[in-house]
């Protein structure tokens, strides 16, 4: 590695990455240093730059390396770095870089050819005009803080980010492998801490788990979506991971209709991902199922009612539709771009909720994304969805059978309908700015890498490469 790095270094394109990394290396220590003082600048400069040096270059020379840090970042290390966290930073890091490459290298910016680019393109550009619309004074109040209004542009555009790099620059299936068993093997153990057995559970969840990550219902929707896909239909997987994998399973059943099942977002939107799985990938037998399960929802409607509305649970559901209501009405003012990013969040004191004036969100991703980008938002994302389900189901059929890959898009076409369904309850594929925030990403960011993939896997395909 280190004759590599030497030799690279040693081109004029090395030189110039050399420098680009340097610049950058510097202006990341001085921010640093800007928000930390100057007692500790010599010691940051000494200790970061250097790794921020040879880490960009592996990042440059092995971008997937970049998802694989996301996965590790999100789901085990618990210090973030403000104001907008490790992961977001990340993002912006990878597309910088990849930008770069792109001028500096390729001497073009250009983006593959696949259906999902056009609505992720059209929803930036949406984004970014409500922004601008959103500066206008709708209301007699005054005006949102424009930092959080910067803070939900980053949360679209670096959402979208994600899913066109993972789309853009894995070109081996083997980092497609590489992400969703680093995941599993990371997030499995969040399954036995959670169901308390083990000893010292509570000093295993402070050191391991971030709260932002197994607070988001995503990351049990994915965990449960790729666990149930590769126990299921890769056959060519180790009898012995099969049956570890079987047993996070059975552990989240577990926690999510026993300990957890008062958090309907917890675990509802994972029964719909693992059903649509079954209905792709064996129709045969998730017909009886749903028979089974139709008929067991009637016959014990009233326990399930009671056990689902316990607590808050239903004063929560009568808030969240008055809340609905209300935003319905604050963007009748500018329906078809909405009012801006993080914007009718500040002007909900106009508008009492059950007699409160109070700010509140929306506690649903969809009524969100109309209130903040409007019509047209809504229809980009939906546009989005409906492109990236078509690519999944083709490519169901035009991988190779009873493996990996297969595995993979049937897990990833579940956890899309999954994450759809998330959507209505309140947990964000989209984090709102004032709700969870930036940080969310810790939760969301698994639906974008995943989903990205799909593609990857396309453009793979299309190049003749190996999917096994």
């Amino acid at each position: 590695m280190t004759s590599l790095i030497q030799k690279t270094f040693r081109s004029t394109e090395g030189r110039r990455w050399l420098q680009l990394l340097v610049m950058i290396g510097v202006l990341f220590v001085s921010i640093v240093i800007a928000r930390t003082g100057p007692q500790i600048s010599m010691l940051v400069v000494i200790a970061a730059l250097p790794i921020l040096v040879v880490g960009g270059y592996l990042l440059v020379r092995y971008p997937p390396l970049g998802f694989l840090l996301i996965i590790v970042i999100s789901t085990v290390v618990k210090f973030d770095l403000p104001p907008i966290g490790l992961i977001a930073t990340l993002i912006l890091l990878l597309t910088g870089l990849w930008v770069v490459d792109m001028v500096v290298r390729q001497r073009e910016i250009s983006l593959v050819k696949s259906p999902t680019m056009a609505p992720l393109v059209m929803f930036t550009a949406v984004v970014i005009l409500s922004f601008i619309v959103g500066q206008l004074p709708w209301f007699s109040i005054a005006q949102v803080p424009i930092d959080n209004q910067v803070g939900g542009i980053a949360i679209f555009i670096l959402s979208f980010a994600a899913f066109i790099l993972v789309a853009h620059q894995v070109r081996d299936i083997r980092w497609i492998k590489w992400m969703v068993f680093l995941f599993l093997g990371l997030a499995g153990p969040a399954v036995f801490i959670g169901m308390r057995f083990l000893p010292g559970w509570r000093q295993l969840n402070q050191l391991l788990l971030h709260p932002k990550t197994t607070g988001g219902s995503l990351f049990w929707l994915w965990l449960a979506s790729m666990t149930f896909s590769q126990v299921l239909f890769n056959k060519k997987l180790d009898v012995k991971w099969r049956g570890l994998l079987l047993a996070v399973l059975v552990g989240y059943l577990y926690l999510a209709l026993g300990r957890n099942r008062a958090w309907t977002s917890g675990w509802a939107p994972t029964f719909v991902a693992l059903f649509v799985i079954l209905w792709v990938a064996r129709p045969k037998w998730a017909m009886p199922m749903t028979m089974v399960g139709v008929a067991g929802l009637i016959v014990l409607f009233q326990p399930i009612y009671n056990a689902v509305f316990i607590g808050d649970n239903e004063y929560s559901a009568v808030t969240r539709l008055e809340a609905w209501r209300i935003v319905g009405q604050i963007v009748k003012v500018n329906p078809i771009l909405g009012l801006g990013p993080g914007n009718y969040y500040n002007y909900t004191l106009l508008y009492p909720i059950l007699g409160w004036y109070v700010e509140f969100n929306s506690h649903n991703n969809y009524v969100d994304i109309v209130a903040q980008t409007g019509i047209l938002g809504l229809i980009c994302f939906i546009w989005f969805v409906a492109v990236t389900w078509k690519l999944g189901w083709r490519l169901r059929n035009q991988v190779p059978k009873d493996g990996f890959t297969q595995a993979f898009v049937y897990g990833a076409l579940g956890g899309l309908a999954g994450s759809v369904a998330a959507g209505m309850l309140g947990d964000w594929v989209l984090p709102f700015v004032y709700n969870i925030g930036i940080f969310g990403f810790r939760s969301s960011i698994y639906a974008w890498l995943f989903l990205g993939g799909l593609v990857a896997i396309d453009q793979i395909r299309l190049a003749g490469a190996s999917l096994e």
